[in-house]
C-alpha cells in the first residue's frame, strides 16, 4: 500500500528524498504530521487485491470531502493498514482464547515513529521496536547462533541477540476514536460494499473469475 502511494501519488516527496538522500518514507512522515488522527473522516479498507477467501473483494476509500488532501490520503492509507491488522489481532485472539498484552513492529515502516505511534493507537497496546527492523534476518541469526553452539538454548540467543529501542504507549484521545472509526465504521465496510463489489466484478469482468 505504500508503495503503491509512491508510485501514483507522491513523486514530489520521492523526487525531495532523492534530492536529500534520504528514504521517501522519512518525507512522507511530514505529510502524517499534517493530518489528525481519523484523517477528517476519511477511512481507508485495503483490500488492493483480491484474496481466496474474498474473490470479488476491492479496495475502498470514503468518507471523501474538498477537505481531503494527499497528506489525508496518505494517513488514511497507514490507518486503514492499522485497522485491517487489527481486525487480524481480534480473529487471533478470539480463536486461542487469549489477549495480547503487547505488540512488537518491524519492517521498513517501523523505521518511521509516526507510523509507529499510529499504530499503537489504533492497537491500544504498547508498541516495541527493536533495534534492528529486519526481524526476519534477525530470526534466521539466532537460530543459526544456537545452531553453532554460540549459545546453550534459543531463550538465550533472543536474550542477548535482541534489543528493544523504543516502545511506544497509546495515546487515549487518538485510542478513543480509532475505537469507534473501527466498531462503527470500518468493520462494517465490506459487508456493506460487498454486493457492490460483486456488481462491478460483473460488469467490468475484475477481477477475473477462476
Amino acid at each position: 500500500m505504500i508503495t503503491w502511494f509512491k508510485e501514483e501519488m507522491a513523486y514530489k516527496e520521492v523526487l525531495e528524498a532523492k534530492q536529500n538522500n534520504v528514504e521517501p518514507e522519512i518525507v512522507l512522515n511530514t505529510l502524517l504530521e499534517q493530518v489528525p488522527a481519523g484523517s477528517m473522516g476519511l477511512i481507508l479498507q485495503p483490500f488492493w487485491g483480491p484474496g481466496l477467501k474474498n474473490p470479488a473483494a476491492k479496495g475502498a476509500i470514503i468518507g471523501f470531502g474538498d477537505v481531503h488532501t494527499r497528506a489525508h490520503i496518505y494517513r488514511a492509507v497507514i490507518e486503514g493498514l492499522g485497522f485491517a491488522l487489527l481486525e487480524g489481532l481480534k480473529n487471533i485472539e478470539k480463536s486461542i482464547g487469549v489477549k495480547a498484552e503487547k505488540a512488537a513492529v518491524s519492517g521498513g515502516a517501523s523505521q518511521s515513529d509516526q507510523i509507529c505511534q499510529i499504530s499503537a493507537d489504533i492497537f491500544d497496546l504498547p508498541m516495541v521496536r527493536g533495534k534492528t527492523f529486519e526481524t526476519a534476518g534477525l530470526g534466521a541469526a539466532i537460530i543459526t547462533a544456537y545452531g553453532i553452539g554460540m549459545h546453550s538454548s534459543i531463550e538465550e540467543a533472543i536474550g542477548r541477540m535482541v534489543t528493544y529501542e523504543h516502545t511506544f504507549q497509546p495515546s487515549p484521545s487518538n485510542v478513543d476514536l480509532y475505537k469507534r472509526m473501527f466498531d462503527r465504521v470500518y468493520r462494517k465496510m465490506y459487508k456493506s460494499l460487498y454486493p457492490l463489489y460483486k456488481e462491478i466484478r460483473e460488469i467490468t469482468g475484475y477481477p477475473e473469475k477462476i
